[in-house]
Parts: structure tokens; C-alpha cells; sequence
């Protein structure tokens, strides 16, 4: 009787830890498909397409049970939040604010949530995985199902369209002002599509200014014997690398020590440095 109970509690167990062990592999280990965007390119029409802010959040996918990230990892939410997420699987953002993100990254990433904290995030949806219709009958859907909900924290990102670029670089213009981050550019008649697509396309703006170089880093791999990176210096006094943007003319023959370089960069680190630097070229004064 010992054993045969013994047996049964180490079944019921194996069973359970095994059905864990699979929930927990799909969270962790499986990413989900999902649809990623190019850049925009010059030949694109942008008034075939539904227009966004590119929320600078930590996108996450429900699939009617659970909340994952990109990754495929489950996202440790409060159980409050949870409950609130309708069955229909959604595929979004986790945002806090303009220029808020490494705040949010904090948040979402503890793997015992705060409940102060996951008040103040939304969860900004832009899309419903697997749903029929064209995309501009899914953001229709989505503004239907957020609406049902009735929770401020749900959230449908706002789709618009504009006529042409003129418009379309106006907007962005608007956003970037206001501390957003870019536009993303949805094809309005896309069926649900997975993987890296033109369907959907990203923009973001580049700028640029100047630092002095302080610095030739040696190359390395095919670059042996040539500069592999430029370390410069910032006007408030910062260094940092510049390991992109060169030509094999520019690494064989550097901008000299104490130059002045343009590079082209997209927004600055909570250091204050700047994120993507490309090197564009010397300056020249006339």
C-alpha cells in the first residue's frame, strides 16, 4: 500500500512537472512568430499604408493564457493584469511614456512584479495574430476589443493615414518634437503575416553632429592593419566609439588626431551618449 501510494503521489508529480516543464519551455525557449519591419524605402508609397507612432516600449505577445516577450520568455505580470487581457491573442507594446523605456524595461523584467508599478503600464496593441481580414479591418477589430474592455490600460495605438511623404514627414516631425521615438507604416490591405516583411515598415530619424577624434583603435580581422574605430570626443566633454560608417579609403587613411567628424546617430543613452553612431564624414571649414 507504501509503495503503490508512493507510486501514485511520484506519478501525479511527474506528471505535473512535466506539464511545467513544457509550459515553461514554450515561454522560455520558443519565440513566437511574429511580423518585424523594414525600413522604409524611397520607393514606397506611404498613402497605401496605416501610419502609428513607434512606441520605444518592450513589445509582448497574449495568446489567450499568457503574456510573452519577443523572446518567447513568459513576461512575470501581476495576476490583476493578466485576468483583465481578453481571449482574443494580441500582439503589442509595453509602454510607460515617451522616452520612458529603460523605466519600463525595469518593471516588466522583475520576475516578482510590483503592483504600483504595473499600474502605471500599458499595454499599446497594434496588431491580432492570426485574425482574417486586412489590416485595416484588424485595427478596426482591435479598437472594437478595447473598447469592450473598458480598462484604460488596454490601449488600441492610433492608426492614421497620411496623403504622401510631404505628410508623412510632417507627422514625423510632429512625433520626434514631442520626444517619440519614429513612425511605423502598416500596408492596410496586408492579410496577418509573420516574419520580416514590407508589409510592415519603420521610420526613424537620423541626426547627426560633431566630435573631436581622440583617438585611432586598431582593426582587427579583415581590418588588421588598418583603423578599425575612431575614439572621439564629445563638445561636453564625453568619449565614445565610432566603430561604423567607414570606407576601406577611410580606415587606410583616418581623420588625423584632433579633426572634427560628423557622425549620424539615433537619440542618446541615459549617459548621454549617442546610440547607433555612424561615422558620415570630416569636417571641412571653409
Amino acid at each position: 500500500m507504501f509503495f503503490k501510494s508512493l507510486l501514485l503521489l511520484l506519478g501525479v508529480e511527474l506528471v505535473a512537472c512535466s506539464m511545467g516543464a513544457t509550459a515553461a519551455g514554450v515561454s522560455s525557449s520558443t519565440p513566437p512568430a511574429l511580423l518585424l519591419a523594414n525600413e522604409l524605402g524611397p520607393q514606397i508609397d506611404p498613402a497605401k499604408y496605416l501610419v502609428s507612432e513607434k512606441y520605444d516600449g518592450v513589445r509582448a505577445l497574449w495568446n489567450g493564457t499568457e503574456l510573452r516577450f519577443r523572446s518567447g520568455r513568459q513576461v512575470s505580470a501581476p495576476a490583476w493584469f493578466i485576468a483583465k487581457l481578453p481571449a482574443q491573442s494580441l500582439d503589442g507594446e509595453l509602454w510607460l511614456d515617451r522616452g520612458k523605456f529603460e523605466a519600463l524595461s525595469g518593471i516588466v523584467r522583475k520576475t516578482e512584479p510590483l503592483d504600483d508599478e504595473w499600474r502605471q503600464v500599458k499595454y499599446m496593441i497594434f496588431e491580432l495574430p492570426d485574425a482574417p481580414g486586412t489590416f485595416a479591418e484588424r485595427a478596426q477589430r482591435i479598437k472594437e476589443i478595447v473598447a469592450r474592455s473598458q480598462w484604460p490600460q488596454l490601449a488600441a495605438v492610433e492608426q492614421f493615414r497620411v496623403a504622401d511623404r510631404a505628410a508623412l514627414k510632417k507627422k514625423l516631425d510632429e512625433v520626434v518634437r514631442g520626444g517619440g521615438e519614429g513612425l511605423m507604416l502598416h500596408l492596410a490591405d496586408a492579410p496577418y503575416l509573420t516574419g520580416r516583411s514590407d508589409a510592415l515598415l519603420k521610420l526613424k530619424p537620423l541626426q547627426d553632429t560633431e566630435a573631436v577624434v581622440v583617438e585611432h583603435v586598431a582593426g582587427k580581422g579583415k581590418y588588421t592593419g588598418m583603423m578599425g574605430a575612431l575614439r572621439v570626443r564629445m563638445p561636453d566633454g564625453k568619449v565614445f566609439v565610432i566603430g561604423t560608417g567607414f570606407t576601406d579609403a577611410v580606415r587606410k587613411k583616418p581623420p588625423p588626431l584632433g579633426a572634427t567628424v560628423t557622425y549620424t546617430y539615433r537619440g542618446l543613452t541615459k549617459t548621454g551618449l549617442p546610440r547607433f553612431a555612424s561615422y558620415l564624414r570630416v569636417r571641412e571649414d571653409f
